[in-house]
């Protein structure tokens, strides 16, 4: 799924409500529901846009590594099956 807005136009967006302007319409302008701007208001808010790069990365390589050791722990599981087999 490929997402419709950067990391850095959502906190520009969140800048846009923070400085003053109306949830309602910093949402019409950008054609998102006011859930979805304060869903991306709680994951990115306070944040920079290198924060968010670097948040990016992290989610990246935390879904690298959930990934491996799901395939380790299944690796481990066919060898621990094979070995009872044989005794």
């Amino acid at each position: 799924m490929k997402a419709r807005f950067t990391d850095e136009q959502i906190i520009a967006m969140i800048k846009e409500q923070e400085s003053g302007e109306k949830t309602a319409d910093v949402c019409r302008r950008h054609g998102i529901s006011s859930a979805t701007f304060y869903k991306y208001k709680s994951k990115y808010g306070g944040m920079e846009p290198s924060d968010a790069k670097r948040l990016r990365a992290l989610e990246d390589e935390n879904g690298k590594l959930k990934k491996l050791l799901a395939e380790q722990l299944l690796d481990n599981a066919m060898l621990r099956d094979i070995n009872s087999k044989k005794w």
